[in-house]
């Protein structure tokens, strides 16, 4: 029992450390600073690494077998690191499709810009840089 009462505040510190890096991060993104991501940290990496093994030890059956004051306050916590991780996700997706569609639209020209002339003319009669209405005469 106080392996599990151990593991569980384990869970609790490391989800509010991972809570406040992705804060850190959505705080970052917002003001335009992505290198000052801390979630970038392979001290983070490794916590959220830990989070996930330890997480994934952590079963039903020993969250329920938790003191009522402890278990409401993992519940808290995993509840507010859910939200923040997707709201974290929803931004970055935002980015990505946003740089996506700036690369799109300069791409796009870059190949507008590129193509070559194309006149009305049949191609022996095209004149560089000029319009041919009428191939009559």
């Amino acid at each position: 029992m106080n392996e599990d009462r151990e593991r569980i505040e384990r869970l609790i510190a490391m989800g509010e450390r991972l809570t406040a890096a992705i804060e850190a991060d959505i705080a970052a993104l917002k003001a335009g600073r992505p290198k000052e991501m801390r979630t970038l940290d392979p001290e983070i990496q490794r916590l959220s690494a830990l989070y996930g093994r330890e997480a994934q030890a952590f079963t039903l059956e020993r969250a329920k077998a938790a003191p009522p004051d402890l278990r409401k306050k993992f519940l808290a916590v995993t509840i507010r690191f859910r939200e923040i991780l997707a709201l974290h996700a929803r931004l970055l997706t935002r980015i990505r499709n946003a740089s996506e569609g700036i690369i799109k639209a300069v791409a796009d020209e870059v190949e507008r810009v590129r193509a070559p002339l194309t006149t009305y003319a049949p191609a022996s009669k095209r004149a560089p840089g000029a319009m041919i209405y009428n191939d009559l005469a």
